[in-house]
């Protein structure tokens, strides 16, 4: 009977009568409308466009006290919460003050949870979440852990995980997370702290991903490393390393990588020892772990000469890496293997480095990360690339021919769509590749003075300056 009804024009009349005062009229009113928008967006939206969420909240603060007319509400924030267009609306209202008042008064479960059913949705959008966490949502949930942490009721255990991953979710939002850091010093921030070493995994996970979110901006990242908090994420590390929870693994990784981001950081969480940690985990088989395993050790040693040194001459970790510049099915794994081997070539710059990489295959990986779709994977490439010719040219000749190099650097150079630094360092490799006699003679047999001498008039200054430096270079070796 729903689309007879909305065709007949039942929705208007409906809408008008929210505005009356009789409480059993409200919640019929309200009980018919749920059922026509019930699982439909087009009648969401329609309802969201006679305004009817101010009206909605407006009642959920007068009639607080009447129980079957805050569920209707509530029912009817739930369904229109679903659409993203109804946040902004909600975000106009005081809903977040309203649904925390209502929040703090409830004792049942239920009724929690109801309440955090319409929390969770409201709370991905960030001006929102900005008002929950004015409101005081932030230290109803911290009750919530605290009263549960140690139950073993089923339902206390999934309103743990409902509050803690609320918790997380707040963080999201970068002025939220800011005014819940509180410069390190917040209630809050040391709160979640305390997660990290408890024995509850929701707990450990939850403040792991809370310190992810935290460790958003450098500031906040410089000061957490100098309290401490590297090293009480590597005993959480520590506690999962045999048969351990992925999602706590993935988490306090997520952390860890982001805290190695500011500069000053790198060196100090190196001499804490966090590869040594991070590497316990190379033999994992589990995606998400792998990629953020990666993006750490990657964070860590940018502009660490030394580390980077360590790390490219450790022959497991460069064989494992070979070994997921393979991995097919996780383009995100393959992505950061490959960014991973350029950045111990680029940072070391070492001859031991690249030998290693040679040995345990890592050549061809590093001639097709050149043709990446991503401009900056194919820069990241061809500066390795050049490293290697420039210090183990010997070492890797037969590697870099077999991958067609050549022939790949012909197709950057002849492309029009190459971004100008893929066609500047397209044409250094180039020059340091004439010092093998096999890849020279290739260089000679593709005519790339033709190509070259195109980008003379390159509108790019150094491509073109380039260009004309790798044509005398050609001329003169032909």
């Amino acid at each position: 009977m729903r689309i007879p009804c909305v065709d007949a024009g039942l929705i208007s009349p409906l809408v008008q009568l929210l505005n009356s005062k009789d409480q059993e009229v409200l919640l019929q009113t309200g009980r018919a409308l749920g059922n026509i928008c019930y699982d439909s967006h087009s009648l969401q939206a329609q309802l969201i466009n006679m305004g009817v969420i101010p009206t909605l909240v407006k009642l959920l603060g007068i009639h607080c006290q009447n129980a079957a007319l805050t569920e209707m509400c509530l029912v009817a924030f739930g369904n229109l919460a679903e659409l993203e267009s109804s946040k902004e609306q909600f975000a106009s209202t005081n809903i977040a003050e309203e649904l925390v008042k209502l929040f703090k008064k409830q004792i049942e479960h239920d009724k929690r949870e109801m309440i955090f059913e319409v929390l969770a949705p409201l709370a991905e959008n960030d001006a929102i979440k900005l008002q929950l966490v004015e409101a005081g949502l932030v230290e109803c949930l911290l009750e919530i852990v605290q009263e549960k942490v140690d139950s073993e009721k089923e339902e206390d255990i999934a309103e743990l995980k409902t509050a803690s991953d609320l918790m997380v979710l707040l963080l999201l939002g970068d002025e939220s997370m800011q005014k819940l850091f509180e410069g390190g010093k917040g209630n809050v921030f040391q709160r979640v702290l305390s997660w990290i070493p408890s024995n509850n995994h929701q707990l450990q996970l939850a403040g792991a991903l809370a310190i992810a979110n935290f460790a958003r901006n450098d500031g906040n990242c410089i000061h957490m490393v100098d309290n401490g908090i590297v090293e009480k994420l590597m005993d959480l590390l520590d506690r999962h390393v045999e048969d351990g929870n992925v999602t706590v693994q993935h988490a306090a990784l997520s952390a860890l990588r982001n805290l190695a981001i500011p500069v000053v950081n790198k060196a100090k969480m190196l001499s804490a020892g966090v590869t040594e940690a991070v590497l316990k985990f190379l033999k994992s088989e589990m995606p998400p772990v792998q990629f953020k395993l990666l993006g750490t050790l990657r964070m860590l040693i940018d502009a660490q000469a030394e580390a980077a040194e360590q790390l490219g001459k450790n022959v497991k970790l460069v064989e494992r890496l070979v070994e997921w510049c393979e991995a097919k099915d996780h383009a995100g794994v393959m992505g950061e293997s490959n960014r991973l081997l350029s950045a111990l070539i680029r940072h070391s710059k070492s001859k031991d480095v690249i030998k290693t990489i040679v040995q345990s295959g890592g050549i061809k990986h590093l001639v097709t990360m050149a043709t990446s779709e991503h401009v900056i994977m194919q820069n990241e490439a061809l500066v390795a690339l050049a490293l290697i010719a420039a210090l183990e040219l010997g070492t890797a000749e037969k590697d870099l021919e077999s991958a067609k190099l050549v022939q790949i650097l012909h197709r950057l150079l002849a492309d029009e769509r190459s971004a100008p630094e893929i066609k500047y360092n397209s044409m250094v490799l180039i020059c340091a590749l004439m010092g093998s006699e096999s890849l020279h003679k290739e260089v000679q047999d593709l005519a790339f003075l033709d190509v070259v001498s195109k980008l003379r008039s390159h509108e790019n200054k150094s491509v073109a300056q380039q260009a004309s430096l790798t044509e005398q270079r050609l001329t003169v070796e032909s």
